[in-house]
């Protein structure tokens, strides 16, 4: 599902429906049918510096609040 969420979250930053920096909750307005079944942590968890050495997808630019890291991964 990971990729799923990513590519939405994509396709709305490109569409302009989610504007950077974005939160989780933005994410569930854009995106309402992923979003609601998305973990609260998924940005943390996929973030610039994260712990576990998940991709790193976002930078987390304030408390809850991310940006997309370009270039895009998996070829979006």
């Amino acid at each position: 599902m990971a990729h799923k969420v990513y590519s939405a979250i994509i396709a709305a930053v490109n569409a302009g429906t989610l504007s950077e920096p974005f939160s989780m909750q933005d994410f569930k307005v854009a995106c309402p049918v992923l979003g609601n079944r998305t973990s609260a942590a998924f940005l943390d968890k996929h973030s610039k510096g994260n712990p576990v050495g998940n991709s790193e997808l976002f930078d987390r630019v304030s408390p809850g609040r991310f940006n997309c890291l370009r270039p895009f991964s998996y070829g979006l």
